[in-house]
């Protein structure tokens, strides 16, 4: 088996097979199940969410510098 794999002819298809196996896999599990489905696209808007909760770090941070400037 070992010296089958010290041959580069053989191991370029074999490492051609493993890696379309893992790219399958990862579209299967992206694309596959309704509930990841729609958990990603309640996802999607987030970014122009309004930030209702004014409390964290950033937010003390730009009244700090709205009361400098």
């Amino acid at each position: 088996m070992f010296e089958w794999l010290s041959h580069m002819e053989n191991t370029k298809p074999l490492a051609l097979v493993i890696f379309f196996l893992a790219f399958v896999g990862i579209l299967v599990y992206v694309f596959g199940g309704k509930k990841r489905s729609q958990r990603l696209e309640s996802y999607k808007n987030i970014p122009f969410l309004e930030d209702d909760d004014a409390s964290g770090p950033a937010a003390k941070k730009s009244d700090k510098d709205q009361d400098n400037g």
